[in-house]
């Protein structure tokens, strides 16, 4: 076991890694000189290393020939947002048809419950998770209101059942039968973001549609991290952003799925844009609306440029890799923290994400010892010896192992400085 945990044991890991070349194609934070072990990609990733020609090149085309930019050249602004769709359909395990890049995460939510999100007298509800991340639970209750509503009676929240603040497969079946007659529209994150949680999807899907629902996804923290399903899954919807595991930068353009059960449905209430007319005719500015086939016809304006531009950049590189190979590293790295933290740090860090392999993705959530002083000291230790994670009040430290550019001795690296602080 002491073999498992050494240095030694480490490099051999990170010299056998088929993925360790990745690392070079982005750009590490520096810490006195050297690189940071940066355990934040799940909250924004790094920059790619071909992000900036993608950038550039954008600029070198306006600046050449302006407005022609859009018409002119393989990359063109026109159709620049499908320059990332069959790569993002590939990340999501979707057809190029149900996926596009567009907006914000929380306006591609709102726009998506406008038209899933369909309340009555006798079914006005929403179900989601308690402790939701907050810009889905003001969304929800704001979407209610708008409709009528009270969120006191018409927002339900399934509360944690599990002993580290997790919900169990039985809690979300038990309040989906519940309360399904009720519910219009299970809201549901395919990883919950302060556990780092993963969740059933597959499971989740049936339910809500056994009990006439409809079911929408927020997967900001599932996309690029876990392996995803979404044509087969079947969810009305998704959204996500992707500025963190997809490298995309920060306030990146954000991505959206809708099943191609409703590609040709024009009848299903939507908040129109021109953008989201079907292209052969857009600019016969016509005052009909004429939906684009599938989701792109819930656009509703021309795609920000620059802001796609470096998504480009990072989904050739998991276009390199694949999905697969990124979860079994991905399995690895995090396991390999797991066993650390275990055996060297369990009386100062307290892991609350499950110890199933399945039931997470690259995220630990170490509760710190002590409380919230404590915890903020460590911390505040590992930001000054370059050992970046992130913090989630009141007493809770999220180490995110990417694999797209973190390795084993990165982990050696966080291990040994809370040892350091804590005098082990």
């Amino acid at each position: 076991m002491n073999e498992l945990l050494s240095p030694a044991h480490a490099a051999a890991l990170d010299a056998a890694d088929p993925l360790r070349q990745l690392r070079d194609q982005f750009l590490i934070p520096q810490h006195d000189g050297a690189d940071q072990a940066y355990f934040v990609g799940n909250s924004l990733g790094l920059q790619p290393r071909g992000a900036r020609a993608m950038v550039q090149e954008v600029l070198d085309l306006w600046a050449r020939i302006a407005v022609e930019g859009h018409f002119t050249g393989p990359t063109h602004w026109m159709n620049y947002h499908r320059l990332v769709r069959d790569a993002l359909a590939r990340v999501v395990g979707a057809l190029p048809v149900e996926v596009v890049a567009m907006n914000t995460l929380s306006v591609n939510l709102q726009l998506m419950m406008v038209s899933f999100y369909r309340p009555t007298a006798a079914r006005p509800a929403i179900l989601m998770e308690a402790g939701a991340f907050p810009t889905d639970r003001h969304a929800v209750e704001s979407q209610i209101r708008f409709h009528g509503f009270d969120p006191s009676t018409d927002l339900i929240e399934v509360q944690p059942d599990e002993a580290n603040g997790t919900i169990s497969m039985g809690a979300i079946e038990r309040a989906i039968a519940e309360h399904g007659k009720r519910v219009a529209l299970v809201l549901w994150p395919g990883v919950q973001y302060r556990s780092g949680q993963v969740f059933d999807l597959d499971a989740i899907t049936r339910l809500a549609r056994a009990q006439g629902a409809n079911v929408g996804f927020d997967l900001a923290h599932s996309v690029g991290n876990v392996p995803l399903t979404l044509h087969d899954t079947a969810p009305d919807f998704a959204v996500w952003c992707h500025y963190k595991y997809l490298n995309g930068g920060p306030g990146a353009v954000a991505g959206c799925f809708v099943h191609e059960r409703h590609a040709r449905d024009a009848s299903l209430p939507r908040f129109a844009g021109w953008w989201g007319h079907e292209q052969a005719t857009r600019f016969q500015m016509a005052p009909e609306f004429v939906p684009e086939l599938g989701a792109e016809g819930w656009q509703l304006s021309n795609p920000p440029v620059l802001g796609l531009a470096p998504l480009r950049a990072s989904l050739e590189l998991f276009d390199r890799a694949g999905m697969p190979a990124l979860r079994a590293k991905s399995l690895q790295l995090t396991g390999h923290l797991e066993a650390l933290v275990l055996a060297r740090l369990s009386n100062v860090l307290q892991i609350v994400t499950p110890t199933e392999p399945e039931r997470r993705g690259c995220q630990l959530s170490l509760r710190v010892a002590g409380g919230r002083a404590q915890g903020r000291a460590l911390f505040e230790h590992l930001q000054s010896k370059g050992v970046l994670g992130d913090w989630r009040e009141p007493d809770v430290i999220r180490i995110s192992p990417t694999p797209m550019y973190n390795r084993h001795d990165d982990i050696l690296r966080f291990v040994a400085e809370v040892e350091a602080w804590a005098g082990l």
